[in-house]
């Protein structure tokens, strides 16, 4: 299934393929995808954020773990995008790894933070992505993510059972 470059997706759309809500939702728009391949998203990081009232109250910044996990909503989307499926409340997905994780700069509140994710592989039902966040056309973390998609029955059995 091929799908056009430049088609967008507001936020009721993304909410359509991803389980996550507030305060986990962390993909506020898409602003391009191509199926099988890539995806631009971004995340409006904002001073009401309920993590910033703990890391940390005298400096805002947007947790590490917080930034991964916007980049794997990010490379999700494009999984469901590109098997051209919304996921139901029989599937789930999971993280089966991050690789070469860094983080170059800070992400604060008032930053708007763009999500690349690309497709590097496909292979017995586990994903391959590469992610880069920027921030200002600055890098502000890159990681190389995997993914597994289950049904809630078999989501208790290693990844590539």
């Amino acid at each position: 299934m091929n799908t056009p470059v430049s088609k967008t997706l507001d936020i009721n759309q993304i909410k359509q393929y991803l389980p996550h809500r507030y305060p986990l939702l962390l993909v506020d728009r898409v602003l391009t995808w191509e199926s099988g391949k890539s995806i631009t998203a971004i995340k409006n990081v904002t001073a009401n954020e309920e993590f910033f009232n703990g890391h940390f109250p005298h400096k805002p910044v947007m947790p590490g773990v917080l930034m991964i996990e916007a980049l794997a909503q990010t490379a999700a989307l494009l999984s469901f995008l590109t098997m051209g499926v919304k996921p139901d409340d029989n599937s789930v997905v999971y993280f089966v790894g991050i690789d070469g994780a860094r983080f170059k700069r800070p992400v604060e509140p008032g930053d708007q933070l763009k999500m690349e994710v690309e497709i590097l592989r496909n292979a017995r039902g586990i994903w391959k992505y590469k992610a880069v966040g920027t921030v200002d056309g600055q890098i502000a973390l890159e990681a190389e993510l995997m993914c597994t998609m289950r049904t809630i029955s078999d989501a208790t059995q290693p990844a590539g059972q």
